[in-house]
């Protein structure tokens, strides 16, 4: 099998899945929006689930992954009779280290909300909610790293497709809870709580037949001194803060967010989702297989895989983001009112969160290119460039959220989150191309023109379309056909613009990459 055709059917697979878990996720927003709206009780579940959520990101799927799946591969090119000893090592610390972060939140349950939202400290009865939902779904932290684990394992055999499911099992268990179980709780929100907390256990679950097949399941031990495990916390350190930039500047916008009018929270929050559907589906599902790639390829010696993998990723991250950004803000509104208004999520709170995916939209190509660039610089384990320019990014944007806040409120937040991830990307691009590592090509370069010229058309095309009715007073099944024929009348242009433009297959083809990854032809059998 050709490496394009290899990479092509992995990103395939692993899309596929996460686009099923991505549209089971809006299924689980709207029920949430039909069921509590886009008030006070949202905003104190979202809060609580953000700070476990953020730490999975910045821990379990960020940091973590990140640096184990570098010196995973390099164990498997090198020393592959010590493969096993090295996961259950360093699975043995992680697990122990959960477990103590986790007591110690539930037990700082009320000073964490109080860091997170100490805008809730006037509000006795969000507070005392929002403590008693943090203990309720930190724990989905412990099960849902451990499940990162074993996705890193699986994706170090090229096995990508069965790990990307797992998500579908948290969306399921969240929509049951609050269609099944809301009315159970005097506090009908703690459903969707305890609806996390099962959805980690499911999706740990779910990976234990995957790992035994390959006979992978760690049996947990615990040694700190272990080669392997302390490479990898060397590793994990400073990546915690560089993976992390994203995750952390969430929290700073929660936290600025919570002292302004009830609903904000829950406006960046919906607005966020949509940001995230091509995040999900493509950019994370990229680097995803990119990472264990990168590092098998600088393992050994092979500069020009390297430097073509990251050139395909480019190509591929600015032909989907830039007309998927545009997309976004021209149907902002569409999108919202189609998805979420319904029973307590009004008009009102469809254009909250319009403002906000304004904001959030010029972003999504540099939160792509994000992505993509900083695997390059973890499958070398070189932390130290992304976390300086993760510094300087964070800065940034806490410096963009306090001059924007006040004329663009909650919007503003999200405009600053854009600001930082494209001063971010720029700077991790220039110091790939600073280390000779990568570099985009002319032609690249060429086919980011042909697109970009590609993308105005079509947003042209879309803006004429949606304004031709009024998204928010018209009933559902009009929402739905007007948004299904921007949708696709949109993606036919974009394309027919790509083509009369001379764009074709050849330019998106993994040049320069060589060789298959070990476990690549078996990915569909795991898939199944």
């Amino acid at each position: 099998m050709s490496d394009s055709r290899r990479l092509f059917k992995s990103l395939g697979s692993v899309s596929s899945v996460t686009m099923l878990s991505r549209v089971l996720g809006y299924l689980r927003d709207m029920v949430v929006a039909a069921v509590f709206g886009a008030g006070a009780a949202t905003d104190v579940f979202f809060v609580a689930f953000r700070v476990p959520n953020f730490l999975r990101r910045l821990f379990g799927e960020g940091a973590f992954s990140q640096a184990f799946v570098p010196v995973l591969s390099e164990y498997q090119q090198r020393r592959p009779d010590q493969v096993k000893d090295l996961i259950d090592h360093v699975v043995g610390v992680l697990f122990v280290s959960l477990i103590g972060v986790t007591v110690l939140a539930v037990i700082a349950a009320p000073w964490l909300v109080l860091v997170i939202a100490p805008g809730f400290a006037d509000e006795p009865d969000k507070l005392l909610l929002a403590i008693q939902l943090l203990r309720i779904t930190f724990p989905y932290l412990l099960f849902i790293s451990l499940t990162a684990a074993a996705m890193a394992i699986l994706n170090s055999r090229g096995y990508f497709a069965a790990p990307a499911f797992s998500p579908v099992l948290l969306n399921v268990a969240m929509i049951i809870g609050a269609l099944v179980f809301a009315d159970q709780f005097d506090q009908p929100v703690t459903a969707l709580a305890v609806g996390v907390l099962v959805g980690g256990v499911a999706q740990l679950l779910w990976q234990v037949p995957f790992l035994m097949r390959l006979r992978l399941l760690p049996r947990l031990k615990l040694r700190w001194g272990h080669s392997g495990v302390k490479r990898v916390l060397l590793l994990m350190v400073p990546t915690l803060f560089g993976a992390g930039v994203a995750q952390i500047n969430l929290l700073f916008d929660t936290f600025l967010a919570s002292f302004l009018q009830s609903g904000s929270i829950s406006w960046l929050y919906y607005s966020d989702r949509l940001l995230e559907f091509p995040l999900g589906v493509f950019a994370i599902a990229l680097a995803t297989i990119m990472l264990p790639d990168l590092s098998r390829r600088h393992a050994d010696g092979d500069q020009q895989g390297f430097a073509g993998l990251l050139e395909w990723g480019s190509r591929l991250a600015l032909l989907v983001g830039l007309p998927a950004a545009a997309a976004l803000a021209v149907l902002a509104e569409p999108l919202l009112s189609t998805l979420f208004q319904r029973g307590e999520f009004d008009a009102a709170a469809v254009h909250g969160a319009a403002l906000s995916l304004w904001g959030y939209a010029p972003g999504l190509v540099a939160a792509m290119l994000v992505k993509l660039y900083a695997p390059g610089f973890f499958a070398r384990q070189d932390t130290r460039t992304p976390v300086r320019i993760g510094i300087i990014a964070l800065v940034a944007n806490m410096v963009f959220n306090v001059i924007l806040i006040f004329p663009l409120q909650h919007a503003g937040l999200a405009l600053a989150t854009s600001c930082s991830a494209f001063l971010q990307a720029g700077l991790l691009y220039k110091a790939l191309r600073s280390e000779a590592l990568f570099t985009i090509s002319a032609g690249g370069r060429s086919l980011v023109f042909k697109a970009a010229l590609a993308t105005a058309v079509m947003a042209a095309w879309l803006f004429w379309l949606a304004g031709s009715i009024d998204w928010v007073t018209v009933d559902i099944w009009t929402r739905i056909y007007w948004l299904s024929l921007a949708v696709i009348s949109g993606m036919l242009v974009y394309a027919f613009g790509l083509f009369l433009l001379g764009v074709s297959i050849n330019d998106v083809k993994a040049n320069g990459v060589r060789g298959v990854s070990p476990g690549a032809e078996e990915e569909n059998s795991a898939a199944g």
